[in-house]
C-alpha cells in the first residue's frame, strides 16, 4: 500500500513533467507588496483570507474524521446484507454525500457570514441555502452513481476493480467538461451571449489575433452571488466558452478586460482543457491503486463480496490520494496560467493595464498579494498576485531595452 500510494504521487509529478508547458514564460521581476498595495489593503486581506482557510482545513478535517470514524466501525445499516447490493450502495452513497455536507455546514455558514460581513458575498441567508441545497443535491447524485458503479465493480472484478475505475472516472471527467457549461452551471447562475457592443467586438479582434475559434462568450450574473470578479473558459466542442463575470464587465477599464480576455484565449489556443483531461487520463490509474490498497488497509475486515460498508474507507481513501495529487498538479496549473499572462501580454502589448487590473481585482477579492509558502503549494492554482505583477513589469522592461535608442544604426 505505501509503495502505491506513493507510485500515484510519483505519476502524479510524472505527468506534471511531461505536459508542463514548453513555451517560455515570462521570469517575474522581484516587486514589494507595499509598492503597489496599501498596509491597509494588505492587512485586510490577511485578516479575511487567514481564517478562510482555517475554515478550510477544519471542514477537511471534520470529512476525513468522520470517514475515518465510519470506515472503522461501519454502522449496522451498512454492514446489513441485501439482495441489491449495489443499489444499496447508491442509497449509501447518497446518504454519505448528504451527511458529509451536513456536518461542514455550520464552518460553511461561518465562512459565508464572514464573507458577507467584508462586502465580498452579496448573497442573504436564503438565496445561500437554496444555493447549497442545489450543490446537496447534485452531490448526491453522483456520489449514488459512483458508489453503485464502485461496488458493482469490486464484485465483478474483485482484483481489478481499479482499472476500470479509473477508466470510468476519466470518462465522467469527459462527459461533465462537455455537457457541464450547458445542465449544471445554469443551476446555479444565468448565462446570456455577450451583446453586439465594444467588448464583444475586442473578443472577437484578439480570437483573430490569436488565430483561435473562440467558440460562445458569455457573460454571467456573478453579482447575485459576488462582488468579486473573475472569467474562465470551460467545455468542449461545441460547448466550449469564453464567461466573463458580469461584476468583470461592469467594474473595470476596457483595456483590462481585453487582458482578461487574452489570457482566457490563451487557454483556447493551448487547448489547456483536454490537456487537463489527458492529465487525469494519466495519473488515474495509479491513483485509483494507491486508493484501492489503502481502503483495505483503512477497513481489513470488510465484508467479501465487497458491500455499502466499503463505501467510507474507500472515500476516505479516495481523499487522502486525491488531496497528494492536487497538491502536484498545482505546480502545473500554476505553470499553465504563467503561460497564459505571458500570452496576453505579448497579444496586447499593454503591461500598465495588467498591472492595474491586478491591483484592482485583488482589492476587490479581497485576496492576499502573496500567500503564507504552504498555502501557495497546497492551493495555489495560479502564480500569486505579486508574480504576475513582476511578470507584467519584467515584460515592460525588455520592451524598453528592444526599443531603438534615439539616433541609434
Amino acid at each position: 500500500m505505501p509503495l502505491a500510494v506513493t507510485s500515484a504521487l510519483a505519476v502524479a509529478e510524472a505527468g506534471v513533467l511531461l505536459l508542463r508547458p514548453r513555451e517560455e514564460v515570462l521570469e517575474p521581476a522581484p516587486v514589494r507588496a507595499r509598492d503597489y498595495f496599501t498596509a491597509e489593503q494588505i492587512e485586510r486581506a490577511s485578516a479575511f483570507r487567514g481564517p478562510q482557510r482555517a475554515l478550510g482545513l477544519a471542514s477537511i478535517g471534520v470529512e476525513v474524521a468522520l470517514l475515518a470514524g465510519l470506515a472503522a466501525r461501519p454502522p449496522a445499516l451498512l454492514r446489513r446484507r441485501r439482495r441489491r447490493p449495489v443499489l444499496a450502495a447508491a442509497a449509501a452513497g447518497a446518504a454519505l454525500s448528504v451527511g458529509l455536507g451536513a456536518a461542514r455546514l455550520p464552518l460553511s455558514a461561518v465562512g459565508h457570514r464572514r464573507a458577507t460581513a467584508v462586502g465580498l458575498s452579496t448573497q442573504g441567508w436564503g438565496s445561500w441555502a437554496a444555493d447549497v441545497a442545489k450543490a446537496w443535491g447534485i452531490g448526491a447524485v453522483f456520489a449514488a452513481g459512483g458508489a453503485a458503479g464502485g461496488v458493482a465493480l469490486m464484485r465483478r472484478f474483485p482484483r481489478g476493480w481499479w482499472l476500470a475505475a479509473s477508466g470510468a472516472g476519466v470518462a465522467v471527467g469527459v462527459a461533465l467538461t462537455y455537457a457541464g457549461p450547458v445542465i449544471l452551471d445554469p443551476i446555479f447562475n444565468r448565462f446570456t451571449p455577450l451583446p453586439p457592443g465594444s467588448t464583444r467586438n475586442d473578443v472577437l479582434e484578439l480570437a483573430r489575433a490569436a488565430g483561435v475559434d473562440v467558440g460562445e462568450v458569455y457573460e454571467v450574473d456573478a453579482s447575485r452571488r459576488t462582488t468579486g470578479a473573475n472569467a474562465y473558459v470551460n467545455g468542449l466542442g461545441h460547448t466550449k466558452r469564453v464567461v466573463l463575470y458580469d461584476t468583470l464587465l461592469q467594474g473595470f477599464e476596457r483595456d483590462e478586460v481585453r487582458l482578461v480576455v487574452a489570457h482566457e484565449l490563451a487557454h483556447v489556443h493551448y487547448r489547456d482543457v483536454p490537456h487537463g483531461l489527458l492529465y487525469l487520463a494519466v495519473v488515474a490509474p495509479t491513483g485509483m491503486l494507491g486508493a484501492a490498497l489503502l481502503a483495505r488497509r483503512l477497513s481489513p475486515a470488510a465484508a467479501e463480496p465487497p458491500g455499502a460498508e466499503a463505501l467510507p474507507a474507500l472515500a476516505l481513501a479516495i481523499l487522502v490520494v486525491s488531496a497528494g495529487v492536487t497538491a502536484i498538479s498545482n505546480q502545473l496549473s500554476r505553470r499553465i496560467e504563467a503561460r497564459a499572462d505571458t500570452y496576453a501580454l505579448e497579444l496586447t502589448g499593454a503591461p500598465q493595464p495588467f498591472i492595474d487590473f491586478e491591483q484592482r481585482i485583488t482589492v476587490r477579492n479581497i485576496s492576499e498579494p502573496e500567500p503564507p509558502g504552504w498555502a501557495k503549494v497546497l492551493f495555489g492554482t495560479h502564480p500569486t498576485t505579486l508574480q504576475r505583477i513582476g511578470a507584467a513589469e519584467a515584460f515592460r522592461a525588455a520592451a524598453r531595452a528592444a526599443r531603438p535608442t534615439p539616433g541609434g544604426s
